[in-house]
């Protein structure tokens, strides 16, 4: 996942390690270090180019980040959208992209928030709910959270401060 460059705790690391890298004229090792920290390869020639100063912002390494750990874990259905919350949160609030971006927080543990609290918040299916069914176990337990509460459990998760 990050197997050139290591990971990187903020775009602030990104940015100096491609400006080193710049004035080494080691363009090859940029386009790297953007592929690495799913930063688009147009962004980075920008950069070798001098058309920007910096190879990506807060929001840019948190969404990176984010796409490249959606690539090895590759969530689908439900997962899916908690990725995409994510992301929209990294437009949102730049204190999220910087928490995303942190090397302690991963995709990985914000899914494993969810589903402790999944596994402590479990509740008895309905018979009739089991019936239709064509459950035939005698016991069955759900507790997947709702958005409303599955996005305060990711904010908490990668900011560490209680949400609501």
């Amino acid at each position: 996942m990050f197997d050139r460059f290591g990971e990187f705790d903020s775009a602030a690391e990104i940015n100096e390690t491609a400006v080193n890298l710049r004035r080494e004229k080691d363009t090859e090792s940029i386009r790297i270090l953007a592929k690495e920290n799913g930063i688009d390869v147009d962004i980075a020639d920008a950069f070798i180019d001098g058309d920007i100063i910096f190879l990506c912002d807060d929001m840019a390494a948190a969404i990176g980040k984010i796409d490249i750990e959606s690539e090895e874990l590759k969530p689908v259905e439900i997962m899916k959208d908690w990725v995409e919350y994510l992301k929209s949160r990294c437009f949102e609030d730049p204190d999220m992209a910087k928490a995303i971006r942190s090397k302690k927080k991963s995709l990985k543990g914000a899914i494993g928030a969810l589903l402790t609290w999944s596994f402590k918040n479990q509740i008895p299916v309905d018979k009739d709910i089991l019936k239709a069914a064509g459950v035939t176990a005698g016991r069955c337990t759900l507790g997947i959270p709702g958005m409303g509460r599955a996005k305060q459990i990711m904010s908490e998760y990668y900011t560490g401060k209680q949400v609501g």
